[in-house]
């Protein structure tokens, strides 16, 4: 029966039920009993979930979805996981919102910076906000204002830990796939084995926790350049492990190349790709704080692991931290790079 229901025209599968629901009954005029035949259910089940999509179309991007949704000749597509976490953790940054004007074909994600500092943003495609806003990921205080100001909610936290947590354990069944009996797994080591081992990957980033703090005179302990560099290592270093899947390769030796820096050897950095940006990003800073780079900015590593793990004293890590992530920023902004790869 459900099958029979959609036979008029497909919803993606990745749209909420209840907002498959309310396509099916407001814009192809299925009746609510046999919506609630087709799932079991009872029809005021239905009915509720009808009434609460209705209220939600309020939402000037909730609407723009749920109309492209029942357009015959409508397009919708749903964005990359990691398209979404991406934005998704550009949003959970502090005072992060995403701007869109009514009817733009894109938005721009903009923090709140009490020091002044200028914060150019990060270009999201409409398609992208739409399926947001779709699965309540972002919601909008103001939906009667012409530029619409969107801030992550509670479910969008979620969704981006569990988000993350799948891509992480993707890309490390990846890297972890044995080859052969008589061969070990590429892109593993002691190393790297203990930091994805002791890391939580539903904690929140350690750059996050420390980007809310304030020093002594009251100013940011990371300030925004900060931020912005750590969160574009990220990017780079999870779309080194997305290419090298996509492309049938291994995975990024992580283990060889923090071994490599510390010993300084010279790294192959040629080429544009995610893995040489990293690469360069890792050589810049040096031995010791590519390393702590990579526990914290990548592997989001906490910083009491981090410290056990490198020998260091107790509450010393936000300050080494710091200092590889003042060196970072310097480095992105020298290959003029700092902006993010949202868009």
């Amino acid at each position: 029966m459900r099958n029979a229901i959609r036979t008029s025209r497909a919803v993606p599968s990745w749209v909420p039920v209840e907002v498959q629901n309310y396509v099916f009954h407001t814009e192809m005029g299925q009746p609510i009993r046999v919506l609630a035949r087709s799932q079991s259910c009872h029809a005021s089940t239905i009915m509720r979930q009808i009434r609460k999509v209705e209220t939600r179309r309020d939402d000037p991007l909730v609407d723009r979805a749920i109309k492209a949704l029942g357009d015959e000749n409508g397009q919708t597509k749903l964005p990359s996981d990691l398209e979404m976490m991406q934005a998704l953790r550009r949003l959970s940054s502090p005072d992060a919102m995403l701007a869109i004007a009514v009817g733009m074909e894109q938005g721009v994600i903009l923090q709140d910076l009490a020091s002044g500092e200028p914060d150019h943003g990060a270009k999201l495609p409409a398609d992208t906000a739409m399926s947001l806003a779709l699965r309540g990921w972002i919601g909008c205080s103001n939906a009667t204002s012409r530029v619409l100001r969107y801030r992550i909610t509670p479910t969008g936290r979620v969704a981006l830990r569990e988000l993350t947590a799948a891509t992480e354990n993707q890309a490390r069944a990846q890297a972890e796939a044995p080859e052969g009996f008589e061969t070990q797994p590429k892109g593993t080591g002691a190393w790297a084995q203990a930091v994805t081992e002791a890391r939580l990957p539903l904690q929140e980033s350690p750059i996050v926790g420390l980007a809310r703090r304030r020093d002594r005179d009251g100013n940011p302990f990371l300030n925004r350049a900060m931020v912005r560099a750590s969160e574009r290592l990220r990017e780079d270093f999870e779309l080194a492990h997305v290419s090298a899947h996509r492309d049938g390769k291994d995975a990024p030796n992580w283990d060889e190349i923090i071994e490599n820096i510390n010993a300084h050897r010279p790294l192959q950095t040629a080429g544009d790709g995610a893995l040489p940006q990293v690469k360069r990003a890792l050589e810049f800073l040096g031995p010791g704080l590519s390393e702590v780079a990579v526990r914290c900015c990548c592997y989001l590593e906490g910083l009491e692991t981090t410290e056990k793990q490198m020998g260091w004293a107790a509450r010393s890590g936000k300050i080494v931290l710091r200092i590889a992530l003042q060196r970072l920023a310097l480095h992105y902004e020298d290959m003029g790079e700092l902006g993010p790869k949202i868009g």
